[in-house]
């Protein structure tokens, strides 16, 4: 965060200071897990009926924090009282970044695959300049201002991914961290229990669009042409559109896309129209025109796993342009792309001959298509075993869209099926139902029970899929690996 004295953020967040020196400067982070803070940090204390922050407000003084922004009074402490502790944090967040004109922030937002397109976006700018992008999917009302606050004056692009639970979820992100750019994905099933339809969740996501500056003031919508809900977003922005994907009119798009025995993706990239005139924060980016190649061609190839990832680096790719990557420099910098975030199309092979693909952070009905898809490119001549659990959030079409996994998991040639829980019974009943599948499918009461089947039934030349909603699943890639090296990388519950 910038330098601020107390008396500036008690002025940002509308608070009072109590037992505070007003000159204290605020050099440190802002934290709101007292093992983490920092001297010179600004420690923020959330009440709660299990864990209440205020009860560790003297500890982190005692760390180095300078002051507390917290709801209730700590005797001793050195306070910035306010009424509603996230709130306040959300209002420092945009006071901070309404002091970073240079500051170019992208904004993104999809029922799947934002935490791995906003990585891949975070690399590409990354070679334009300093960075900041939130770790794994910190993308609620809490992830958005801690990992906003997180950029200073030597921040080039904050690169924020926009998480919804309901209408209005995305918009009021976006006036936390106003984008300059922002990108849709697409829109799926994902908390569609929360949403009632998909058009719900589609007019939720369009929020984005909605909130990006007009294009003469440098606004950009990059949209998923290949997804007709989004394509139609751009009839909702004032920004400039780019439209990415497969679709012929696409202006940064993807032909002749291939994979190789690790599932991974190449394709022809191909940009239209030339490139864009990049722009500072607040100007406009305007296209090259006739100063710009009509069409520009070049191979690619992808070192990452999964034919979705086509689209999600086509969208950075646009991402990049605008933000001043040079065409040329394009295609070796996608090649270049590497897996961030932990336990998302996470492949490893086993010493015995086993290929395991730990997908096991979270999922729904698209995200596991995907996945699974990926399992059936990657399987080629090999047997394919997909361990598949709970997939949550989805409200009344529960039983449909586990039953709707079941039947592409057959329909994929999938070899074997390890349903985990109860809850996930209806992927079981879905493949058992396509009568031309030749595989086996049990379901198995725990991820225990998973792992003790797994360890009966797999041989040499396997590919394993793990995929899950976050119910502990990743406990199953967890033993995989450590069966093989005795090794673990830890609680996927922090991935």
């Amino acid at each position: 965060m910038i330098p601020l004295r107390l008396d500036e953020v008690a002025a940002a967040v509308r608070g009072r200071l109590l037992a505070a020196d007003p000159a204290t400067p605020v050099t440190g982070p802002v934290e709101f897990d007292s093992r983490k803070v920092a001297p010179g940090a600004l420690f923020v204390a959330f009440p709660g009926e299990q864990v209440d922050g205020h009860d560790y407000a003297a500890a982190a003084v005692a760390a180095g924090a300078v002051a507390v922004l917290g709801t209730r009074e700590v005797d001793g402490v050195p306070m910035v009282l306010v009424d509603d502790a996230l709130a306040a944090m959300a209002a420092l967040a945009r006071a901070v970044l309404d002091r970073l004109p240079d500051l170019t922030v992208i904004g993104l937002t999809g029922s799947s695959g934002k935490t791995s397109t906003k990585d891949l976006i975070a690399q590409l700018a990354a070679r334009l300049g300093p960075t900041v992008a939130p770790p794994g999917s910190f993308n609620n009302e809490l992830g958005h201002p801690y990992t906003a606050l997180r950029a200073d004056r030597q921040t080039r692009f904050l690169v924020l991914e926009k998480g919804a639970r309901g209408p209005g979820h995305v918009r009021y992100l976006c006036q936390v961290a106003p984008p300059r750019i922002g990108v849709v994905i697409n829109v799926g099933v994902a908390h569609i229990g929360e949403f009632g339809s998909v058009d719900a969740i589609a007019e939720a996501k369009g929020e984005l669009a909605e909130t990006l500056p007009p294009a003469a003031e440098g606004g950009v919508a990059v949209l998923n042409a290949d997804d007709p809900r989004v394509r139609a977003m751009a009839g909702r922005t004032m920004a400039r559109v780019v439209l990415v994907g497969e679709a012929a009119d696409a202006e940064v798009r993807a032909e002749d896309v291939t994979l190789d025995e690790r599932g991974r993706p190449s394709y022809t990239l191909v940009v239209t129209g030339g490139p864009a005139e990049p722009a500072g924060a607040g100007g406009p980016t305007e296209p090259a025109g006739a100063g710009g190649v009509e069409e520009f061609r070049a191979p690619v190839r992808l070192a990452l796993t999964g034919r979705h990832h086509v689209g999600n680096s086509l969208a950075a790719a646009a991402v990049a342009l605008q933000i001043g990557l040079p065409l040329a420099d394009l295609p070796a910098a996608l090649g270049a792309l590497r897996l961030v975030s932990t336990r998302r199309m996470d492949v490893f092979d086993r010493t015995d001959g086993v290929t395991v693909v730990d997908d096991s952070y979270n999922a729904n009905p698209a995200s596991t298509a995907a996945a699974l898809r990926a399992l059936a490119g990657m399987g080629q001549g090999r047997r394919k075993i997909a361990v598949l659990g709970y997939l949550a959030e989805l409200g009344e079409f529960e039983r449909e869209g586990h039953e709707e996994v079941g039947r592409l998991a057959a329909e994929l040639g999938v070899d074997r099926l390890v349903v985990v829980g109860e809850p996930a019974a209806p992927i079981h009943q879905g493949a058992s139902a396509i009568a031309t599948w030749k595989g086996v499918s049990v379901l198995v009461t725990d991820q225990a029970a998973a792992v003790e089947a797994l360890r009966r039934e797999l041989r040499p030349g396997d590919v394993v899929l793990v995929k899950g909603s976050r119910y502990r699943t990743w406990e199953v890639a967890d033993a995989l690996r450590a069966d093989a090296t005795g090794q673990t990388p830890g609680n996927g519950a922090t991935a």
